[in-house]
């Protein structure tokens, strides 16, 4: 595939993008950012609109904090192409894919998928 005509704003190598990974999934760990995703998840109640609200604008800012050493802008533009960049390296690398899934589950809720297929036995019909 074809990198993006743009340059990313840090490049980073797929050990590289390991290691921030590595970081980053730390620093949810780290007692006050558990706390305050913690607060955040209590607020939004399960309820998808308010883990926008609440839960996502600290997941943002607790991985700015993390990426922001390594060339990426601390903003929300930098949180996704860091985002990007990981997805990029996924396919190439299944501990990075496994990284990342974890990293998502820290702050997006499981996705359920609705039953819409079951009059197919779950095969796709084209």
């Amino acid at each position: 595939m074809a990198a993006s005509a743009q340059a990313p704003a840090a490049a980073l190598t797929a050990e590289q993008a390991k290691a921030v990974l590595v970081e980053v999934i730390k620093a949810f760990g780290a007692p006050e950012n558990a706390q305050r995703m913690e607060e955040a998840r209590d607020n939004a109640c399960n309820d998808m609109g308010k883990m926008l609200q609440f839960l996502l604008p600290v997941a943002t800012q607790i991985q700015q904090d993390v990426i922001k050493a390594y060339g990426f802008s601390n903003d929300g533009e930098g949180v996704l192409k860091f985002a990007r960049l990981i997805k990029s390296y996924e396919s190439q690398d299944p501990e990075i894919a496994s990284m990342s899934g974890k990293l998502k589950a820290m702050f997006l809720p499981p996705m359920t998928l609705p039953p819409h297929g079951a009059g197919t036995g779950g095969v796709a019909t084209s």
